[in-house]
C-alpha cells in the first residue's frame, strides 16, 4: 500500500500511529510526509535512520505481526500539520500512548510532558540546578519513578541501559538521574559494562537482547555532591545547554 502523488501533496506534513492488529495497541508514533508511514514496514526507514535506535523492539514487532499472516496497522492520526507545530504534535501523541518502541521521548518531552500536580509544582518551584557545574557530568532522563526519594529505585532505572559513549561515560566523575527537567540522584559509576544479563544479574528484564548497550555499577555520591545536584527534593535544570532534548544522555565535561 502506497499513497498516490495526489494524496501525498493534500496530506502534507502529518503524525502517524502504526498499531498491532493482534491486540489493537499503538507501537510506535512517528511524523513524515509523503509515504514515510508505510517505510517502517517496508523497511526503508530503518535503512534511512543514522544510527537507529529503534531498530530492536519496533522491527521485532513488525516481525512477529508478519509471521502471525497479519499486516500493521497505520493510521494518520493528524495531517496538514503546520512545520512548526509537527514536533508538539507528535510529542503529545508519543506522551499519550505508553509502551511504545520509540526510544527516544518526544520533542521536549521532559519540560513540557505528561505531570502529575506535584511534579508540576516541584518544577517551577524546586532550587535550581548550577548553570556551570564544575565536575564531569553525565545526566540521563528517566522514566517512570513512582517515588522520588526512594534512592534504590533511581540508582536501578539510571544505571540500565544506555546507548552511550564508553569512553565518554568512563571519564564522567558523576551520574546524575534525571526526571521531567529535575535532577533527582547522583551516583558515581564503579563500572560500566554491556547490560547483559550476566553482568547484571539483578536486574530481571536484562536478558541479554540489549548486549549493544551500556550499564553500570555504582554507589550514591558522596553527601556533598548529592546536596549540591539533588539537595533535599531535587533540582530543576533550567540553562538551555544542560536539558535534554530528545536523546536521553547528556553529557557536560566529558
Amino acid at each position: 500500500m502506497r499513497f498516490s502523488e495526489e494524496v501525498c501533496e493534500r496530506l502534507g506534513n502529518y503524525v502517524y500511529r502504526l498499531i498491532d492488529p493482534r491486540n489493537g495497541e499503538t507501537f510506535y508514533v512517528g511524523k513524515g510526509r509523503n509515504n514515510r508511514v508505510f517505510d517502517h514496514v517496508d523497511g526503508v526507514a530503518d535503512l534511512a535512520d543514522d544510527d537507529s535506535q529503534t531498530l530492536g523492539s519496533k522491527l521485532d514487532r513488525i516481525r512477529a505481526i508478519k509471521n502471525a499472516g497479519l499486516e500493521v496497522l497505520h493510521v494518520i492520526h493528524r495531517h496538514e500539520i503546520p512545520e512548526a507545530a509537527i514536533f508538539e504534535v507528535e510529542a503529545a501523541l508519543i506522551d499519550a500512548y505508553p509502551g511504545l518502541t520509540n526510544i527516544q521521548g518526544g520533542h521536549a518531552s521532559s519540560d513540557h510532558g505528561p505531570m502529575n500536580h506535584v511534579e508540576i509544582v516541584d518544577k517551577y518551584s524546586l532550587p535550581t540546578f548550577p548553570s556551570n557545574p564544575v565536575h564531569r557530568l553525565v545526566l540521563i532522563n528517566i522514566n517512570k519513578l513512582d517515588n522520588r526519594f526512594d534512592r534504590r529505585a533511581i540508582y536501578n532505572l539510571v544505571r540500565y541501559c544506555w546507548r552511550i559513549s564508553r569512553s565518554r561515560a568512563e571519564n564522567a566523575q558523576y551520574v546524575l538521574a534525571v526526571i521531567r527537567g529535575v535532577v533527582v540522584g547522583a551516583f558515581e559509576a564503579e563500572r560500566w559494562m554491556a547490560a547483559t544479563a550476566d553482568n547484571f544479574p539483578d536486574i530481571p528484564y536484562a536478558d541479554g537482547s540489549e548486549a549493544h548497550r551500556l550499564g553500570f555499577a555504582g554507589r550514591d555520591a558522596p553527601k556533598e555532591i548529592w546536596d549540591l545536584y539533588v539537595g533535599v527534593r531535587g533540582k530543576r535544570i533550567t540553562a538551555p545547554e544542560l536539558k535534554h532534548v530528545q536523546n536521553p544522555v547528556r553529557f557536560w565535561n566529558c
